[in-house]
Protein backbone atom coordinates (compact mmCIF):
# COMPACT_ATOMS: atom_id res chain seq x y z
CA UNK A 1 0.00 0.00 0.00
CA UNK A 2 2.81 2.40 0.93
CA UNK A 3 4.52 1.60 -2.38
CA UNK A 4 1.35 2.42 -4.36
CA UNK A 5 0.96 5.71 -2.47
CA UNK A 6 4.57 6.57 -3.26
CA UNK A 7 4.12 6.05 -7.00
CA UNK A 8 0.78 7.84 -6.93
CA UNK A 9 2.30 10.86 -5.22
CA UNK A 10 5.30 10.79 -7.54
CA UNK A 11 3.02 10.73 -10.56
CA UNK A 12 1.01 13.68 -9.25
CA UNK A 13 4.22 15.57 -8.49
CA UNK A 14 5.57 14.96 -11.99
CA UNK A 15 2.32 16.00 -13.61
CA UNK A 16 2.22 19.13 -11.47
CA UNK A 17 5.79 19.94 -12.46
CA UNK A 18 5.03 19.44 -16.15
CA UNK A 19 1.94 21.64 -15.81
CA UNK A 20 3.97 24.42 -14.20
CA UNK A 21 6.69 24.12 -16.85
CA UNK A 22 4.05 24.30 -19.57
CA UNK A 23 2.59 27.50 -18.09
CA UNK A 24 6.08 28.99 -17.85
CA UNK A 25 6.73 28.03 -21.48
CA UNK A 26 3.47 29.66 -22.56
CA UNK A 27 4.44 32.99 -20.99
CA UNK A 28 8.02 32.64 -22.24
CA UNK A 29 6.99 32.19 -25.87
CA UNK A 30 4.41 34.96 -25.62
CA UNK A 31 7.09 37.33 -24.37
CA UNK A 32 9.52 36.03 -26.97
CA UNK A 33 7.37 36.36 -30.08
CA UNK A 34 4.24 38.42 -29.41
CA UNK A 35 4.96 41.06 -26.77
CA UNK A 36 6.38 44.26 -28.24
CA UNK A 37 10.08 44.18 -27.42
CA UNK A 38 13.49 43.52 -28.98
CA UNK A 39 13.54 40.14 -30.76
CA UNK A 40 17.12 38.93 -30.35
CA UNK A 41 16.06 35.33 -30.91
CA UNK A 42 15.89 35.94 -34.67
CA UNK A 43 19.51 37.10 -34.90
CA UNK A 44 21.57 34.47 -36.68
CA UNK A 45 18.53 32.42 -37.70
CA UNK A 46 19.69 30.38 -40.69
CA UNK A 47 16.18 30.30 -42.14
CA UNK A 48 16.31 34.09 -42.49
CA UNK A 49 19.68 34.23 -44.21
CA UNK A 50 19.34 36.42 -47.26
CA UNK A 51 21.09 35.74 -50.56
CA UNK A 52 23.78 38.22 -51.56
CA UNK A 53 21.66 39.38 -54.49
CA UNK A 54 18.64 40.04 -52.29
CA UNK A 55 20.76 41.65 -49.56
CA UNK A 56 22.07 44.26 -51.98
CA UNK A 57 18.53 45.25 -52.89
CA UNK A 58 17.08 45.08 -49.37
CA UNK A 59 19.89 47.09 -47.76
CA UNK A 60 21.21 49.37 -50.49
CA UNK A 61 18.45 49.45 -53.11
CA UNK A 62 17.52 52.82 -54.60
CA UNK A 63 13.96 52.29 -53.34
CA UNK A 64 15.12 53.58 -49.95
CA UNK A 65 16.34 56.84 -51.46
CA UNK A 66 13.15 57.05 -53.49
CA UNK A 67 10.98 56.65 -50.38
CA UNK A 68 12.98 59.24 -48.44
CA UNK A 69 12.46 61.77 -51.23
CA UNK A 70 8.67 61.35 -51.42
CA UNK A 71 6.28 63.69 -49.68
CA UNK A 72 4.06 61.18 -47.86
CA UNK A 73 1.00 62.58 -46.15
CA UNK A 74 0.79 61.27 -42.59
CA UNK A 75 -2.54 59.86 -41.54
CA UNK A 76 -3.69 58.82 -38.09
CA UNK A 77 -6.54 56.50 -37.15
CA UNK A 78 -7.90 55.22 -33.87
CA UNK A 79 -8.37 51.46 -33.89
CA UNK A 80 -11.52 49.70 -32.72
CA UNK A 81 -9.81 49.15 -29.35
CA UNK A 82 -8.43 52.65 -28.88
CA UNK A 83 -4.91 52.50 -30.33
CA UNK A 84 -3.47 55.36 -32.36
CA UNK A 85 -2.28 53.92 -35.67
CA UNK A 86 -0.09 55.65 -38.25
CA UNK A 87 -0.43 55.49 -42.01
CA UNK A 88 1.30 57.20 -44.91
CA UNK A 89 -0.32 58.22 -48.19
CA UNK A 90 1.37 59.23 -51.44
CA UNK A 91 -0.74 60.62 -54.27
CA UNK A 92 0.16 59.48 -57.78
CA UNK A 93 1.89 61.93 -60.11
CA UNK A 94 -1.01 61.64 -62.58
CA UNK A 95 -4.52 61.61 -61.05
CA UNK A 96 -5.90 58.07 -60.79
CA UNK A 97 -8.58 56.11 -58.97
CA UNK A 98 -6.19 53.19 -58.32
CA UNK A 99 -4.61 52.81 -54.89
CA UNK A 100 -2.36 50.09 -53.50
CA UNK A 101 -2.56 49.45 -49.75
CA UNK A 102 0.51 47.73 -48.28
CA UNK A 103 1.06 45.60 -45.17
CA UNK A 104 4.62 44.98 -43.96
CA UNK A 105 6.19 41.97 -42.30
CA UNK A 106 7.06 40.95 -38.73
CA UNK A 107 9.18 43.57 -36.91
CA UNK A 108 9.09 45.76 -40.02
CA UNK A 109 7.54 49.16 -40.67
CA UNK A 110 5.49 50.96 -43.29
CA UNK A 111 8.54 52.29 -45.11
CA UNK A 112 9.73 48.75 -45.90
CA UNK A 113 6.99 48.44 -48.49
CA UNK A 114 8.56 51.14 -50.66
CA UNK A 115 10.48 48.23 -52.22
CA UNK A 116 7.17 47.31 -53.86
CA UNK A 117 5.58 50.74 -53.76
CA UNK A 118 8.10 52.34 -56.07
CA UNK A 119 7.03 49.97 -58.85
CA UNK A 120 3.31 50.54 -58.30
CA UNK A 121 3.90 54.30 -58.20
CA UNK A 122 6.33 54.75 -61.09
CA UNK A 123 5.38 51.93 -63.46
CA UNK A 124 1.69 51.34 -62.73
CA UNK A 125 0.72 54.89 -61.76
CA UNK A 126 -1.02 53.97 -58.47
CA UNK A 127 -1.60 56.06 -55.38
CA UNK A 128 0.25 54.41 -52.51
CA UNK A 129 -0.80 53.88 -48.90
CA UNK A 130 1.29 52.05 -46.32
CA UNK A 131 0.81 51.74 -42.56
CA UNK A 132 2.69 50.74 -39.44
CA UNK A 133 0.85 47.70 -38.12
CA UNK A 134 -0.13 47.74 -34.43
CA UNK A 135 2.87 47.10 -32.24
CA UNK A 136 5.24 48.34 -34.98
CA UNK A 137 6.83 51.61 -36.07
CA UNK A 138 4.95 54.70 -34.95
CA UNK A 139 1.69 52.85 -34.24
CA UNK A 140 0.67 52.10 -30.67
CA UNK A 141 0.22 48.64 -29.24
CA UNK A 142 2.12 46.51 -26.74
CA UNK A 143 1.69 43.26 -28.67
CA UNK A 144 2.01 42.00 -32.23
CA UNK A 145 -1.27 40.97 -33.84
CA UNK A 146 0.17 38.66 -36.52
CA UNK A 147 -2.58 39.86 -38.83
CA UNK A 148 -5.60 38.97 -36.74
CA UNK A 149 -6.46 42.22 -35.02
CA UNK A 150 -4.67 43.99 -37.86
CA UNK A 151 -7.36 42.78 -40.28
CA UNK A 152 -9.84 45.01 -38.45
CA UNK A 153 -7.37 47.88 -38.50
CA UNK A 154 -7.07 47.45 -42.26
CA UNK A 155 -10.83 47.55 -42.65
CA UNK A 156 -10.62 50.94 -40.95
CA UNK A 157 -7.85 52.11 -43.27
CA UNK A 158 -9.78 50.90 -46.33
CA UNK A 159 -12.87 52.83 -45.25
CA UNK A 160 -10.74 55.91 -44.62
CA UNK A 161 -9.21 55.66 -48.10
CA UNK A 162 -12.62 55.38 -49.75
CA UNK A 163 -13.87 58.36 -47.75
CA UNK A 164 -10.81 60.46 -48.65
CA UNK A 165 -10.46 59.46 -52.32
CA UNK A 166 -14.06 58.88 -53.34
CA UNK A 167 -16.49 56.05 -54.09
CA UNK A 168 -14.88 55.17 -57.44
CA UNK A 169 -11.56 54.31 -55.77
CA UNK A 170 -10.19 50.90 -56.73
CA UNK A 171 -8.00 49.28 -54.06
CA UNK A 172 -5.38 46.53 -54.22
CA UNK A 173 -4.13 45.01 -50.95
CA UNK A 174 -0.50 43.83 -51.09
CA UNK A 175 1.30 42.25 -48.14
CA UNK A 176 4.53 40.38 -47.44
CA UNK A 177 5.03 37.66 -44.80
CA UNK A 178 3.00 38.74 -41.75
CA UNK A 179 1.60 41.49 -43.97
CA UNK A 180 0.53 38.83 -46.47
CA UNK A 181 -1.30 36.99 -43.70
CA UNK A 182 -2.84 40.32 -42.69
CA UNK A 183 -4.32 41.02 -46.13
CA UNK A 184 -5.54 37.41 -46.39
CA UNK A 185 -7.23 37.66 -43.01
CA UNK A 186 -8.76 40.92 -44.20
CA UNK A 187 -10.01 39.21 -47.37
CA UNK A 188 -12.38 37.03 -45.38
CA UNK A 189 -14.20 40.02 -43.91
CA UNK A 190 -17.06 41.92 -45.55
CA UNK A 191 -15.13 44.29 -47.79
CA UNK A 192 -16.41 47.27 -49.74
CA UNK A 193 -16.62 46.67 -53.48
CA UNK A 194 -13.72 49.10 -53.90
CA UNK A 195 -11.28 46.31 -52.96
CA UNK A 196 -10.57 44.63 -56.29
CA UNK A 197 -7.62 42.32 -55.62
CA UNK A 198 -5.21 40.93 -53.01
CA UNK A 199 -1.53 40.05 -53.44
CA UNK A 200 -0.10 37.78 -50.72
CA UNK A 201 3.67 37.29 -50.82
CA UNK A 202 5.04 34.56 -48.47
CA UNK A 203 1.99 34.14 -46.16
CA UNK A 204 1.39 31.57 -43.42
CA UNK A 205 -1.78 29.54 -42.95
CA UNK A 206 -2.31 30.44 -39.29
CA UNK A 207 -0.35 31.73 -36.35
CA UNK A 208 -0.71 28.35 -34.62
CA UNK A 209 0.72 26.59 -37.68
CA UNK A 210 3.61 29.05 -37.96
CA UNK A 211 4.46 28.86 -34.26
CA UNK A 212 4.23 25.07 -34.30
CA UNK A 213 6.58 24.89 -37.29
CA UNK A 214 9.09 27.28 -35.72
CA UNK A 215 8.85 25.64 -32.29
CA UNK A 216 9.98 22.35 -33.75
CA UNK A 217 12.52 23.85 -36.15
CA UNK A 218 14.15 26.46 -33.92
CA UNK A 219 13.71 25.01 -30.43
CA UNK A 220 13.23 21.27 -31.13
CA UNK A 221 10.19 21.24 -28.87
CA UNK A 222 6.81 19.53 -29.41
CA UNK A 223 3.81 21.59 -30.46
CA UNK A 224 1.63 19.92 -27.82
CA UNK A 225 1.09 21.18 -25.16
CA UNK A 226 3.14 24.36 -25.71
CA UNK A 227 1.16 25.87 -28.60
CA UNK A 228 -2.27 25.54 -26.92
CA UNK A 229 -0.88 27.01 -23.70
CA UNK A 230 0.82 29.88 -25.52
CA UNK A 231 -2.51 30.44 -27.24
CA UNK A 232 -4.25 30.74 -23.89
CA UNK A 233 -1.65 33.22 -22.66
CA UNK A 234 -2.05 35.21 -25.87
CA UNK A 235 -5.81 35.21 -25.47
CA UNK A 236 -5.43 36.51 -21.92
CA UNK A 237 -2.83 39.18 -22.67
CA UNK A 238 -3.54 40.19 -26.29
CA UNK A 239 -7.16 39.18 -26.80
CA UNK A 240 -6.74 36.55 -29.51
CA UNK A 241 -5.71 32.91 -29.68
CA UNK A 242 -3.11 31.46 -32.02
CA UNK A 243 -5.65 29.08 -33.54
CA UNK A 244 -8.30 31.67 -34.34
CA UNK A 245 -5.72 33.85 -36.11
CA UNK A 246 -6.13 31.85 -39.31
CA UNK A 247 -5.60 33.12 -42.84
CA UNK A 248 -6.69 29.68 -44.03
CA UNK A 249 -10.16 29.99 -42.56
CA UNK A 250 -10.48 33.54 -43.87
CA UNK A 251 -9.64 32.72 -47.50
CA UNK A 252 -12.32 30.04 -47.42
CA UNK A 253 -14.76 32.97 -47.18
CA UNK A 254 -12.98 35.37 -49.52
CA UNK A 255 -14.82 36.99 -52.43
CA UNK A 256 -11.91 39.09 -53.73
CA UNK A 257 -9.37 37.58 -56.21
CA UNK A 258 -6.01 36.63 -54.69
CA UNK A 259 -2.53 36.26 -56.20
CA UNK A 260 -0.25 34.07 -54.07
CA UNK A 261 3.53 34.40 -54.38
CA UNK A 262 6.13 32.33 -52.53
CA UNK A 263 9.79 31.42 -52.85
CA UNK A 264 10.48 27.71 -53.29
CA UNK A 265 13.54 27.99 -51.02
CA UNK A 266 11.67 29.61 -48.12
CA UNK A 267 12.54 27.76 -44.92
CA UNK A 268 11.12 30.34 -42.51
CA UNK A 269 7.54 30.11 -43.75
CA UNK A 270 7.32 26.88 -45.75
CA UNK A 271 6.06 27.09 -49.31
CA UNK A 272 3.54 24.37 -48.50
CA UNK A 273 1.56 26.89 -46.46
CA UNK A 274 0.90 29.02 -49.53
CA UNK A 275 -0.02 25.90 -51.49
CA UNK A 276 -2.60 25.02 -48.84
CA UNK A 277 -3.99 28.55 -48.87
CA UNK A 278 -4.24 28.57 -52.66
CA UNK A 279 -6.01 25.21 -52.75
CA UNK A 280 -8.59 26.36 -50.17
CA UNK A 281 -9.35 29.83 -51.52
CA UNK A 282 -13.01 30.42 -52.34
CA UNK A 283 -12.45 33.29 -54.77
CA UNK A 284 -10.46 33.39 -58.01
CA UNK A 285 -6.84 32.62 -57.15
CA UNK A 286 -3.49 32.45 -58.93
CA UNK A 287 -0.15 31.09 -57.76
CA UNK A 288 3.46 32.07 -58.51
CA UNK A 289 6.29 29.99 -57.02
CA UNK A 290 9.81 31.34 -57.56
CA UNK A 291 12.83 29.03 -57.83
CA UNK A 292 15.72 29.76 -55.48
CA UNK A 293 13.91 32.49 -53.54
CA UNK A 294 14.00 32.51 -49.75
CA UNK A 295 11.58 34.28 -47.45
CA UNK A 296 10.25 37.44 -49.11
CA UNK A 297 12.95 37.33 -51.81
CA UNK A 298 10.78 36.55 -54.84
CA UNK A 299 10.62 40.14 -56.11
CA UNK A 300 14.42 40.27 -56.19
CA UNK A 301 15.31 36.76 -57.31
CA UNK A 302 13.01 36.86 -60.35
CA UNK A 303 11.92 40.47 -60.65
CA UNK A 304 10.80 40.26 -64.27
CA UNK A 305 8.48 37.29 -63.67
CA UNK A 306 7.19 38.86 -60.44
CA UNK A 307 6.10 42.13 -62.04
CA UNK A 308 4.84 40.43 -65.21
CA UNK A 309 2.53 38.14 -63.25
CA UNK A 310 1.52 41.02 -60.99
CA UNK A 311 0.54 43.20 -63.95
CA UNK A 312 -1.33 40.36 -65.66
CA UNK A 313 -3.25 39.64 -62.47
CA UNK A 314 -4.12 43.26 -61.76
CA UNK A 315 -5.10 43.78 -65.38
CA UNK A 316 -7.95 41.30 -64.94
CA UNK A 317 -9.54 42.97 -61.94
CA UNK A 318 -8.50 46.65 -61.79
CA UNK A 319 -10.04 48.82 -64.51
CA UNK A 320 -7.78 51.38 -66.20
Amino acid sequence: MKRKKFWWRLGIALLSLLFILDIIAGFFFYNLAIERNIKDFLVGNADLEVSAEAMDVFIEGDWRTWAANQDFEQWEMESYDGLKLKGYYLEAEVPTNKTVVFAHGYLGSASDMALFGQYYYEELGYNMFTADLRGHGQSEGDYIGFGWHDRLDYLGWINRIVKELGPDTEIVLHGVSMGAATVLMTSGEELPSNVKAVVADSPYTSVADLFGYQLERMFHLPKIPIIPTTGLVTKFKAGYSLKEASALEQVKKAEVPILYIHGKADAFVPTEMTMELYENTKSDAELLLVDGAGHGEAIVMDHDTYVKRLEQFLGKYVVD
